[in-house]
């Protein structure tokens, strides 16, 4: 009986411990994929940008941005730009 007990202790603690670990790669993990998006939503803006003469460069802060915030985070990145 008192190994049963251990055992059952044994469980939840690796079940803490697991739910412990994945939530810094959970985060980690959202802020690639938004980092993805983000670059993607730039490309796309430069593309349409070029015709009117307007660019952003496209590096991890600025497609950390644009991910994370979307339309208005390239807005942002636009008026950061221009006006600074």
């Amino acid at each position: 009986m008192e190994s049963f007990v251990f055992f059952i202790v044994g469980i939840v603690l690796l079940f803490l411990v697991g739910k412990i670990i994945s939530l810094p790669i959970k985060i980690l993990w959202k802020l690639i994929v938004n980092a993805v998006l983000g670059g993607i939503l730039l490309l796309i803006f430069n593309f349409i940008g070029g015709l009117f003469n307007l660019s952003i460069a496209i590096n991890f802060w600025t497609a950390l941005i644009a991910g994370f915030f979307g339309i208005p985070g390239v807005i942002f990145l636009v008026i950061f730009k221009y006006i600074l």
